[in-house]
C-alpha cells in the first residue's frame, strides 16, 4: 500500500489493513472449521453401524440368558453392529401392538422395526422343560427358537431352532447357550446379505419402475367391475415339514403371487411367515401351479393374488 497523507491518516489505513486481515482470518479458520465438520459427519454416516434390537424370548430365565447371549454375540468383534438398549426396545414394544407373535404379517413387522427405529430384530421363545421317554425316565431339555426380521421390509431372514438334553438343567441350559453362540454368530451374515439384497432391490425398483399389478384375495370370485380372479388348475397341498410337526406348530402362511394373462406364476412373495420351514413349502407348492388368468370383460389380465394356507398339527 503505498501512503501519501498525514500520520494520523496513516495509522487510520494500517488500522483498517489489520482489521481487514483479522477478518479474512477468522472467515477463513470458520471455513475449514465448517469443512472439517463436514468430513468428520461424513465419515460417521459412512461407519454407520446396523442397528439391531433383541426382544424378549418370553418370560423365562432360559429366554432371558438366550438374549443376553446373542448381545454379547452381536456386538463382539468390529464395531460393525450396535445394539439397542433394551430399555429403548420394551419401551417401544409396549407402546406397539406387539404380544410376541412368531407368525407375523410383513405390514406389522415394519410397523414394529419403525416403532423399535432399528435395522432388524431378533424375537423367538427358549424355555428349559422336564422330559420323559420309554428309553429315559427324567431328562431336561432346553431349546431357542431364534427369529431374525428385517425392520425395513418386515421380512423373515433367518430362523433357526437350537436344542440341547442333559440330565440337569443347568446343564441342558449351557449346552443350548453354546449352540447359540454359534447360531448368532451366522446371523451376521444374514444381516449382511440381506441389506446388500434390499439395497439391489430398491435400486432396480427405481431404475425399472414398480409394475402396476391389481391385487385381489383368491376366496374372492368377482369384484365391484366385474374382474375374475386367477385360478389354479388344480390346488396343491403343501408339505407340513417334519420340524414343524416335532413342534406342534399351527400357524398361517399367507403370500402374495403375481399371475400373468397366460396363467402362469411370476414373482412370489411371502406376505405372512412363519418360520418353521413352513414359508418355504408354501413358495415350493405356488411355484408349481398353473392358473386359468385373470378376466375382465372377456380379456385375460395380469394379476397379483392372495393365497392363504393354514397349517394345523397332525392328530396323535
Amino acid at each position: 500500500m503505498k501512503f501519501t497523507g498525514s500520520i494520523t491518516e496513516y495509522l487510520r489505513q494500517t488500522q483498517s489493513l489489520l482489521m481487514l486481515r483479522l477478518k479474512l482470518r477468522k472467515t477463513l479458520l470458520g471455513s475449514l472449521f465448517i469443512l472439517a465438520a463436514f468430513q468428520v459427519s461424513a465419515g460417521q454416516a459412512s461407519e454407520r453401524r446396523i442397528r439391531v434390537a433383541i426382544l424378549d424370548f418370553g418370560d423365562t430365565q432360559t429366554g432371558g440368558r438366550v438374549a443376553e447371549k446373542i448381545t454379547q454375540v452381536i456386538v463382539s468383534g468390529v464395531r460393525e453392529f450396535q445394539v439397542i438398549d433394551p430399555d429403548q426396545t420394551r419401551a417401544a414394544v409396549r407402546g406397539s401392538d406387539y404380544r410376541g407373535s412368531l407368525n407375523m404379517n410383513v405390514e406389522d413387522a415394519r410397523d414394529l422395526g419403525a416403532a423399535i427405529d432399528c435395522d432388524f430384530f431378533f424375537t423367538g421363545e427358549a424355555q428349559t422343560l422336564r422330559r420323559s421317554s420309554s428309553e429315559n425316565p427324567l431328562y431336561y431339555e432346553s431349546y431357542a427358537v431364534i427369529y431374525v426380521v428385517s425392520a425395513r421390509t418386515g421380512k423373515l431372514i433367518s430362523w433357526q431352532r437350537a436344542s440341547a438334553s442333559q440330565a440337569q438343567p443347568e446343564e441342558a441350559e449351557k449346552s443350548l447357550l453354546a449352540e447359540v453362540f454359534i447360531l448368532a454368530e451366522s446371523t451376521k451374515q444374514s444381516m449382511r446379505v440381506a441389506l446388500k439384497d434390499e439395497s439391489a432391490e430398491r435400486a432396480h425398483a427405481i431404475e425399472n419402475g414398480a409394475p402396476v399389478i391389481e391385487v385381489m384375495a383368491e376366496e374372492k370370485q368377482i369384484d365391484s367391475t366385474g374382474t375374475h380372479p386367477p385360478r389354479p388348475y388344480r390346488r396343491l397341498k403343501p408339505v407340513y415339514p417334519e420340524i414343524a410337526a416335532q413342534s406342534e406348530i399351527e400357524a398361517t402362511v399367507d403370500v402374495l403371487v403375481d399371475v400373468d394373462e397366460k396363467g402362469e406364476v411370476g414373482r412370489v412373495e411371502i406376505a405372512r411367515w412363519a418360520g418353521y420351514g413352513l414359508d418355504k413349502s408354501v413358495l415350493d407348492t405356488v411355484k408349481q401351479l398353473h392358473f386359468f388368468p385373470a378376466m375382465r370383460d372377456g380379456v385375460a389380465v395380469p394379476m397379483r393374488v392372495l393365497l392363504r394356507y393354514n397349517f394345523r398339527k397332525p392328530p396323535k
